[in-house]
């Protein structure tokens, strides 16, 4: 898994909608990347909705969910709980494994990373609560003069 201090990996992948997002563009502002196993489960269904319902707290920072479903899965469940920040499509599992994520089960561990402006690694949660995590992101961003 990456450490704390890392910076934000150069990798490309593909978003919701089957466009391109190349992670150094994220550099420029604070980004929290999210892992979490699997779309449509309650447990990940919760963690994007807490994401959605506090998105309008994280001014001015990149959010970021990642799993191994493919685009079309993706985008399903993008739509399906109306969504308003980006979702990667990590189908080729190469995003996780760099991330150190993957589990044997061949899906991410639900875990959430927090990189500064100039794409340094300054926290990962490994322990996660699905139905709060947005609120418990955005404290540890204020907590470490980020926000």
């Amino acid at each position: 898994m990456l450490k704390i201090g890392s910076p934000l990996p150069e990798i490309r992948a593909l978003d919701q909608n089957g466009e391109e997002v190349n992670f150094k563009d994220f550099i420029g502002k604070v980004t929290v990347i999210y892992f979490y196993p699997k779309d449509f489960t309650p447990g990940c269904t919760k963690e994007a909705c807490s994401f959605r319902d506090n998105i309008g707290k994280f001014n001015n920072i990149n959010v970021v969910g990642v799993s191994v479903q493919d685009v079309d899965s993706h985008k399903k469940f993008y739509l399906m709980h109306s969504l308003n920040f980006t979702l990667i499509a990590d189908n080729d599992k190469k995003v996780s494994e760099t991330f150190g994520v993957l589990r044997p089960t061949g899906v991410a561990e639900r875990i959430t990373f927090i990189f500064d402006k100039d794409g340094i690694l300054r926290y990962i949660f490994d322990k996660v609560n699905p139905e709060n995590h947005a609120e418990e992101v955005l404290a540890k961003i204020r907590e470490l003069g980020l926000l």
